[in-house]
């Protein structure tokens, strides 16, 4: 941890939050409230030459002015592109991605483009931006603050060379309060350019930390009125919730009818064939003329007659696991008996699950498991399934070497999209070294 604050002034991470908050600025200009400001300075000078105060009905011409100027920005379209440039700014700086609305749709009538939600969000956006935006330029100060204190036992050693008796202006100090009134000292000796300099340090070792708060402020009101809107946001996510579905059920369709075609149908052609050479050697009537022949491809016909039926049951079962018909307590103590590395399971529901729940948690634990087999290295795992709150909670931890990532083909991104489509969520917790906990979120009810 104190390493980290040392160093944490110095990473590419802190950099492009600093950049974030000067990119900003413009930004925090672009305000309604400036524009009021602005506009109320125009009109009392354009009527009285800037003599008195501004009368009610200046004041009100000017909130009609830059109510007006409000209009235009989102009846043509200005807006959302200020709210796309800030967007893209989010993203390359603070690597926050955030997509973007829906395209207005134009409906008869005066004033369509009145009625864009989205450009109204950015002119709220806007708002709040000039609070925020001071609230960055504060931490901008402490960069520049702190490394103009830090330099001045080098600025007081080479610019402070004077013959003696001669009176020399001394040097602000700048601290965290300097903006807020009379919050600075000064520096008249070289002693105190070193408490200068170390309240400079201080400053930088704390700039990191109150940059990445007021950034993380900003980015939630990014995602929160430069995106889709809520409800613009769960159509999404409802249309690519039924698209996985539909690509989901598809490949299910594919994988059984490919392990049809390879495994049972072959089989089953098999046991015609032999079946049929049976026959053959067993003739029409009369003594069999091989019947050594006619045993063996009988035998081999019943082989090949077991071998398919174990292969339609494993089919089945992949469809549907027989056991989930007892619950999915049952379910899962069946999935982790006789493992070859133990595990510990604990099962708390007080209310059963829908069917689809179930069959998806019970494929989800089948996979992890395996998962945690083949590349944790573990020598003990732990499933867990509780029911909380209409929400079941499915993990399965392990002691290996971590490192689980969804984007090295292990499986963890097919279980993703599977929960997703019934709303569901997989948070993954797999540090180098380990442990890994990796939990699936389900609705009780699909």
């Amino acid at each position: 941890m104190g390493m980290t604050v040392v160093v944490a002034p110095f990473t590419r991470r802190q950099g492009r939050e600093l950049l974030f908050c000067l990119a900003a600025q413009p930004f925090a200009l672009l305000n309604p409230l400036v524009f009021f400001v602005l506009a109320v300075d125009l009109i009392w000078l354009a009527a009285d030459g800037g003599r008195g105060n501004p009368t009610p009905a200046q004041m009100a011409l000017a909130g009609l002015c830059v109510g007006l100027l409000l209009v235009l920005l989102v009846s043509t379209g200005a807006a959302r592109w200020l709210g796309s440039l800030q967007r893209k700014l989010a993203d390359r700086l603070l690597k926050v991605q955030v997509a973007p609305p829906p395209p207005v749709r134009r409906r008869s009538g005066p004033g369509p483009g009145l009625r864009d939600g989205a450009g109204w969000r950015v002119v709220a956006y806007q708002l709040v931006k000039l609070p925020v935006g001071l609230i960055e330029l504060y931490a901008v100060f402490f960069w520049i603050g702190g490394l103009v204190n830090l330099s001045y036992p080098l600025l007081w050693g080479g610019f402070r060379n004077h013959p003696p008796g001669a009176q020399l202006s001394p040097l602000p100090v700048f601290t965290p309060f300097g903006l807020f009134g009379d919050g600075t000292f000064q520096v008249t000796t070289l002693l105190g350019t070193f408490a200068a300099a170390a309240a400079g340090a201080a400053m930088l070792l704390a700039a990191p930390w109150v940059t990445r708060a007021v950034t993380a402020v900003d980015a939630w009101l990014i995602r929160g009125l430069l995106g889709p809107g809520r409800l613009a946001q769960r159509v999404h996510d409802l249309e690519q919730s039924r698209a996985l579905a539909v690509d989901d059920s598809a490949a299910l369709l594919r994988r059984l009818e490919r392990d049809l075609h390879d495994g049972a149908q072959i089989r089953l052609a098999t046991l015609a064939m032999n079946l049929g050479m049976a026959r053959e050697k067993l003739g029409d009537n009369g003594p069999v003329p091989d019947a050594a022949a006619a045993r063996e491809l009988v035998d081999a016909a019943l082989r090949g007659a077991k071998d398919a039926l174990g292969e339609l049951r494993s089919l089945v079962r992949g469809i549907h696991p027989p056991v989930l018909d007892n619950g999915l307590a049952d379910a899962l103590a069946s999935l982790t008996a006789d493992r070859a590395i133990p595990v510990e399971l604990e099962v708390s529901i007080p209310v059963r699950p829908t069917p689809a729940i179930e069959t998806i948690a019970y494929f989800c634990a089948a996979e992890l498991l395996t998962n945690a087999a083949k590349h944790s290295l573990a020598d003990k795992l732990a499933v867990r399934a509780a029911g909380q709150h209409d929400v079941l909670l499915l993990s399965v931890a392990d002691d290996g070497t971590g490192g689980a990532d969804p984007t090295r083909g292990s499986g963890l991104a097919g279980l993703a999209q599977r929960v997703a489509v019934v709303d569901g969520r997989l948070t993954i917790v797999s540090p180098p070294g380990g442990p890994t906990t990796i939990t699936v979120e389900l609705p009780l009810h699909a």
